[in-house]
């Protein structure tokens, strides 16, 4: 990927433009048009003379367009992604034109409740009419038009952000490349709708909500706005945040009515609440909520599969761990369906504590995999393919293995395997591996790769539907390995299998002699600290094999490099020489 100094865009401008619409104005999808669309939006970097580096990223249910670096000198907050995008960051403004703006139906500069309508004079109000996540896409892409890109490398959201971006491969598959859903889903949960509907039921019931038409009165629902920032902030933060934050701990100077002092979880919420109020607006909360909680692929699409039938997008899918407003099943779920479409998809899960914010304030391992899934314009940035350090092991997989076979690595480190069968056999390759760091290898490699514990089963993939499941020197590392084996054949035609063959006659002469567990160059770890735990020998397999009603097609014996290993193994004493064994698989 490349490592660059980090920097920040620097002063930036938001920049008011009102979009063409002609006559019939922009029409909405639940009903009623818009006569006029007015976006405030800016931009980072430079749009390149082929126009194929826009990155354009999806606004949070409350963020403005103002997502990187600081309005003048004097502006102490920086963007609300800030560290996510500029020079040498996840999203490199060296090489990419990044484009943000206000939502449609917000408050902040783009056309929403508290605008003019020209028809009238005086701000829509209630008279704002409903709006459908596709009327928010609908607007961004009249603005990227305006803006001369007719064609996105990459949309990227977070939380509604990411229902955007999805909304944004739905409605427009040949203007995007790729997409990025990080903490989101195809449709919120029955506990997420509850809040929302708690919320605007807190500003509906403030006396000065007035049906919305409160923009001539002296004061406004602020008691309602700040009440539903209050319940929105609740889920965004994780319970052990809050208890590592707050606990029971009481605000020593602010009391409650009965004279006690306030718990200092309330007097956050409250100052998050008085922050809120001062830069929104009630109305535009109830239509971008309602937009949100109206959003459900499946019910529109009548499955997942048919909702993404016509995408032709990259995805990457990122959950995050203490997740519960969008938990980490959701976008399991999504990342499932993307693969059942037959979708290019990577899939990850990012342990971070801060609950649904955290990929707003911990975001390193975030922005180290955003970084790798883009598609880098400059050459030196470009995966090689990473083929340095190809084994005997290797060639003698790809040997037991058809050109343009459809291949599944389970524990698939960083990748190695799937790029040799790539370059060398035309395959093609999924990943799947329980490390973070393995799985943004091959991530950056351009590979398809889940992240997923092997144990759990392959419940991602259909029956038969790879030709070759290959699992290397993982069978010993896994607590499952008679499972593991039945999943691979459920999934695969055929699989190759690769092990540590404790039965070598070094092992046993080790254990024989010095009463010591053995360590090589295939077992090269302390008993204390080894990931191995079900180490096995050929024969071992073999029985396995016949009991699982598994047939052994091939069967490869690696002697390491000593002669006594070679002989062994010429003579035909595999279980004695082989150090290591590879063996391709069929259910019989």
């Amino acid at each position: 990927m490349g490592n660059k100094p980090t920097g920040s865009v620097g002063l930036v401008k938001k920049q008011t433009v009102k979009l063409p619409l002609g006559e019939e104005g922009l029409s909405l999808r639940r009903g009623g048009s818009l006569p006029e669309l007015t976006v405030a939006y800016e931009t980072y970097g430079e749009l390149s003379p082929e126009k194929d580096n826009a990155v354009y990223i999806c606004t949070t249910l409350t963020s403005d367009a103002h997502v990187a670096g600081r309005h003048d000198e004097t502006d102490d907050t920086p963007g609300w992604w800030d560290e996510m995008i500029g020079p040498g960051k996840g999203i490199d403004t060296d090489y990419y034109y990044v484009v943000c703006a206000d939502i449609l139906g917000g408050c902040q500069g783009t056309t929403g409740p508290c605008s003019i309508d020209p028809r009238t004079g005086k701000e829509y109000g209630s008279s704002f009419p409903a709006i459908a996540l596709s009327d928010v896409v609908k607007a961004q892409r009249l603005l990227l038009q305006h803006l001369g890109v007719d064609r996105l490398a990459a949309v990227v959201g977070g939380s509604l952000g990411g229902m955007q971006a999805l909304e944004w491969s739905i409605r427009y598959p040949d203007a995007v490349d790729r997409c990025i859903c990080i903490a989101s889903g195809t449709s919120l949960s029955a506990q997420a709708l509850a809040f929302d509907a708690v919320a605007r039921d807190a500003i509906v019931s403030d006396p000065h909500w007035t049906g919305g038409d409160y923009y001539d009165a002296a004061s406004g629902p602020e008691w309602g706005l700040s009440h539903a920032r209050k319940i929105g902030h609740i889920t965004y933060l994780s319970p052990e945040i809050m208890q590592e934050r707050f606990g029971r701990e009481r605000h020593p100077e602010r009391k409650d009515h009965a004279g006690d002092s306030l718990f200092q979880v309330e007097s956050y919420l409250d100052h998050q609440g008085k922050k809120f109020v001062d830069r929104f607006d009630a109305n535009s909360y109830l239509r971008i909520t309602q937009a949100m909680d109206a959003f459900d692929l499946i019910e529109e699409f009548g499955s997942l599969e048919a909702a993404f039938d016509g995408v032709k997008a990259k995805f990457l899918v990122v959950a995050l761990s203490s997740d519960w407003l969008f938990p980490p099943e959701q976008s399991v779920d999504l990342a499932n369906a993307l693969h059942r479409a037959d979708k290019e998809v990577a899939f990850c899960t990012l342990e971070a504590p801060y609950g649904h914010d955290a990929f707003l304030v911990d975001i390193s391992h975030l922005a180290e995999t955003v970084r790798a899934f883009l598609p880098w314009v400059s050459g030196d940035d470009v995966a090689d393919g990473g083929l340095d350090g190809i084994s005997a092991e290797h060639r003698l997989i790809g040997n037991m293995i058809q050109p343009g076979a459809n291949v599944l690595d389970l524990g698939c480190g960083e990748g190695l395997t799937l790029s040799f069968l790539e370059k060398e056999k035309g395959t093609i390759g999924f990943g799947v591996d329980i490390d973070l760091n393995h799985v943004i290898e091959c991530i950056d490699k351009g590979h398809n790769v889940f992240q997923a514990d092997l144990d759990d089963g392959l419940s991602a993939f259909a029956d038969g539907s790879c030709d070759c499941a290959v699992l290397g020197s993982t069978l010993q590392v896994v607590r499952k390995p008679r499972a593991i084996l039945r999943e691979m054949l459920r999934v695969a035609r055929e699989g190759i299998v690769t092990f540590p063959n404790f039965a070598n006659w070094k092992n046993r002469l080790t254990l024989g002699l010095r009463g010591r567990m053995p360590q090589s160059d295939v077992l090269p770890h302390e008993w204390y600290n080894t990931p191995n735990i079900h180490l096995t020998t050929l024969k071992d397999f073999r029985e396995l094999c016949d009991e699982e009603g598994i047939e052994i097609l091939e069967v490869a014996s690696v002697p390491s490099g000593s002669f006594i290993d070679k002989a062994l193994v010429a003579i035909g004493l595999r279980n004695l020489g082989a150090s290591h064994v590879l063996a391709r698989l069929a259910r019989k």
